[in-house]
């Protein structure tokens, strides 16, 4: 059996599958890799089956990872705007031969996992929750009186 080229199997498919970019393939294939390594170090197993659910996290660590409060804006310029995306990006392999599936995976698995805004944003908004009151719109037009004497009026200029 002929190795697959992945870079020209990509191409292939972002001819047919307009919607995500090269790179989007591209990430999903180091980010595989990143999960599967992550995997790997919890597990005595060295080759085992990834489900969708433990895809989308290991994507999701490995975004952080490379990304950081950039991850979301990248994902997005790809093409990425969900995890639905990812499935999509991951059975477009899947199709192409260059992933392989058990009978029970689909693209269901990857359906509203997680909201990107949940996932790369949060983690970089302030964890301080309590933050100072503010003063009200009349505090602020209320001007505190000086305690300095006021001068005289006068008559001339």
């Amino acid at each position: 059996m002929a190795k697959i080229n992945f870079a020209e199997v990509v191409e292939q498919i972002c001819e047919k599958d307009l919607r995500y970019s090269l790179d989007s393939y591209h990430f999903v294939q180091e980010g595989l890799n990143h999960t599967l390594k992550s995997l790997k170090r919890g597990s005595q197993h060295a080759h085992r089956h990834v489900s969708g659910q433990e895809l989308l996290h290991g994507l999701r660590e490995f975004a952080l990872k490379e990304y950081g409060p950039m991850s979301k804006a990248v994902l997005n310029e790809w093409g990425i705007k969900t995890t639905d995306d990812f499935g999509q990006v991951v059975f477009n392999l899947v199709n192409a031969s260059v992933l392989g599936k058990n009978e029970t995976d689909s693209p269901s698995d990857f359906k509203n996992v997680f909201t990107f805004d949940e996932a790369f944003v949060k983690p970089f908004e302030p964890r301080n929750s309590a933050t100072p009151a503010r003063k009200s719109a009349s505090a602020k037009a209320k001007k505190p009186r000086s305690s300095a004497p006021k001068k005289k009026k006068t008559g001339s200029l």
